[in-house]
């Protein structure tokens, strides 16, 4: 089964500035998180970002921000993105089946949306080297259940290739020089 391009949106959850320096291995989360920015956009795909509880964690890093930028954020208080209504509509409006799913935390925010998606009918498609958690150990639990719960496990990437396709395109160039 294809990942194709014209069936897959992006969803970044809660990369905020709280939360973030505690992730494990932060800094090589952000450089993965940058390249599938850069990736998604070069493909012209949409993109969703969530923040939870803004007051308590703050916005979403900087970098990351720059990144996306003019890309709405849509605050949430559930840990599922699935329970914020706004989420829900966005994600059915945009007519993909697809979800990647890259952010934190892997083992609550991240597991309870790839779960419901699932649930809802779609096919979550978790970028593993995009997501993390306080705690490693935390992280591979995480990752068996998506596992389990039937969600498809990529990386960066190897799930921007897929996306592409063909080489030389002026695309393709835009990720060759991301990943590289």
């Amino acid at each position: 089964m294809r990942i194709l391009k014209d069936q897959t949106a992006t969803l970044f959850i809660d990369l905020q500035e709280r939360i973030f320096p505690a992730i494990s291995e932060n800094e090589q989360l952000l450089q993965r998180l940058l390249i599938l920015i850069g990736g998604v956009k070069a493909l012209e795909m949409p993109v969703f970002v969530t923040e939870q509880y803004v007051k308590g964690l703050g916005p979403t890093i900087a970098p990351v921000a720059a990144a996306l930028e003019g890309i709405e954020r849509i605050e949430k208080a559930s840990f599922s993105c699935c329970d914020e209504p706004r989420v829900m509509m966005d994600l059915a409006a945009s007519g993909k089946d697809y979800i990647l799913i890259a952010g934190v935390e892997s083992h609550v925010c991240v597991l309870q949306t790839v779960i419901d998606l699932k649930e809802n009918g779609y096919n979550p498609v978790v970028v593993t080297d995009c997501i993390s958690s306080r705690k490693p150990g935390d992280k591979l639990m995480a990752l068996e259940r998506m596992r389990q719960e039937g969600a498809i496990l990529t990386t960066s990437e190897a799930i921007l290739f897929e996306l592409l396709r063909y080489s030389g395109t002026d695309t393709f160039k835009k990720i060759s020089k991301l990943v590289k």
